[in-house]
């Protein structure tokens, strides 16, 4: 039975339990709804909840558990080695020859038997033809892939009778205990809200995962690279056949230095659109002005790149990099941030707007009564009132900016590079974590693990903004509350 099967198997019998559930307790209490501590839909609830959730919480274990059980078995099929990279590469032929049986059995409408009788000569070609990504198969690579596409099946078997299993087990169990006196509501209530807890907890659980995972990485990376060279030389030439030079200083500048210039453009034109739409636009040009504006956040970002690359960049450097002397590239970092600092307008504007709107029409009705003009009122009531709105949503253009990657491709370039010329070309950290970790690349290797290095750099640096920012917000909401 395939997962998909046995998920919707598993949710019908749910559906099922919820209306058993709710029938069994109105006949136990003689058709009369009084007699139940709780209403038959609570039955019927708490009924299809010990259904569907013991089951799909051992499908998630099963699902989990099963990779690691079956690689271990069949890894000791295979010719021993030290190298960890070796032995991931060799599990992972493995396992493309185990989807390619499964397809060649398909295509060639082959038995078990059949399977079984192949040998290794002209095999690969054959996989190939199916869709199958394989290099070469070895007798021992044929016999670890039999194997895994045995317990595949052996363990998927297993996974849909003890999944079912489980859930016709909650399912009786619900209905024995379905009587007039049982308290439903609140044994499915607390049932949801263990549901909510554990929902809540995804997000922090995802959060620790990652930095976990970047923390783990960059310890390794460290191991192979002087922490000292990352930190505090100024030279990015990662050369893959060693001798490399991995200085996150270079990046770093390019980051900051588009991202400046991004937020230089965004902010003042994306807060005084929102002034002006939430304080003197009238309710016309409100409607037709704000959605315009806001085309520009859905706009994907390879299109800025687009845009940056053929327009801006060509058009900068023929009107002011070329004539003062300062370069001669269409690709550099006034390109990028003057780009970026477009796309980010919509996510200020909008935000503040949305923020200005929320301010109290009483501070406005107060000021206007004290005699202060509109302009006044803007500037010495409302702003400061909205200041922590405002201050977080130029902080969810920065956290933007400085995780933009396309932009800064096609129209900043990809040279590490320490320089005041904003008509040069230049890269942030985004973009060289995405060159690092793609290619053909050696995963072991210094010039690949520096990109969880720079992702846990960049990672500290979003989180020391976002605890400034929260001290700004604390600061002047005290004053305004």
């Amino acid at each position: 039975m395939s997962l998909g099967t046995l998920v919707l198997a598993v949710l019908i019998l749910s559906a099922a339990a919820f209306v058993a559930g709710r029938r069994l307790a109105l006949a136990r209490a003689g058709g009369d709804p009084r007699r139940l501590h709780s209403l038959p839909g609570h039955y019927g609830q708490h009924a299809a909840l010990l259904t569907a959730v013991p089951a799909l919480a051992l499908l998630v274990l099963w699902l989990a558990v099963q990779p690691l059980v079956v690689e271990q078995r069949v890894a000791s099929l295979l010719p021993a080695t030290d190298d960890a990279t070796t032995a991931s590469l060799a599990m992972a032929e493995v396992r493309r020859i185990s989807v390619g049986l499964d397809r060649l059995a398909v295509a060639e409408d082959l038995s078990d038997r059949d399977l079984a009788a192949l040998t290794p000569e002209g095999l690969a070609p054959r996989l190939r033809a199916v869709g199958a990504a394989v290099a070469d198969v070895t007798p021992e690579t044929l016999n670890a892939a039999r194997t895994h596409r045995a317990l595949q099946a052996s363990f998927g078997l297993w996974m849909s009778v003890l999944v079912l299993g489980a859930s016709l087990g909650g399912l009786a169990a619900a209905l024995l205990r379905t009587t007039p006196d049982f308290r439903a509501r609140n044994v499915s209530e607390r049932f949801i809200m263990w549901l909510l807890i554990a929902a809540s907890l995804v997000a922090v659980a995802t959060t620790v995962g990652i930095v976990l995972s970047l923390v783990f990485e960059t310890m390794h990376f460290f191991r192979l690279y002087p922490a000292q060279d990352f930190f505090f030389s100024l030279t990015w030439n990662p050369q893959f056949r060693g001798g490399s030079d991995l200085s996150i200083w270079p990046l770093l500048w390019g980051t900051i230095y588009i991202s400046i210039i991004a937020l230089v453009v965004a902010v003042p034109i994306g807060l005084l659109t929102a002034i002006y739409l939430s304080e003197y636009a009238g309710p016309r040009t409100r409607g037709w002005a704000k959605p315009a504006i806001e085309i520009l956040a859905g706009i994907p970002t390879i299109v800025y790149g687009l845009f940056a690359l053929i327009t801006v960049g060509p058009a900068l450097r023929d009107w002011f990099a070329q004539p003062l002397g300062l370069g001669s590239s269409s690709s550099s970092v006034m390109t990028a941030g003057l780009v970026m600092g477009i796309m980010l307008i919509p996510f200020i504007s909008s935000l503040s707007d949305d923020i200005i709107n929320a301010v109290p029409q009483s501070l406005r009705d107060g000021s206007y009564g004290l005699g202060a003009t509109q302009s006044e009122t803007v500037k010495q009531v409302i702003l400061p009132a909205a200041l922590p709105g405002i201050v977080g949503a130029i902080l969810l253009g920065a956290s933007r900016a400085i995780g933009e990657t396309m932009i800064v491709v096609l129209g900043a370039g990809a040279a590490a590079k320490l320089s005041m010329n904003p008509f040069e070309a230049m890269t942030t950290v985004t973009v060289k974590i995405v060159s690092q970790l793609t290619g053909d690349t050696e995963f072991a290797s210094p010039e690949t693990l520096v990109a969880f290095a720079l992702g846990l750099t960049l990672f500290v640096i979003t989180l020391v903004l976002n605890v400034l920012a929260l001290y700004i917000v604390r600061k002047y909401r005290e004053q305004y509350e």
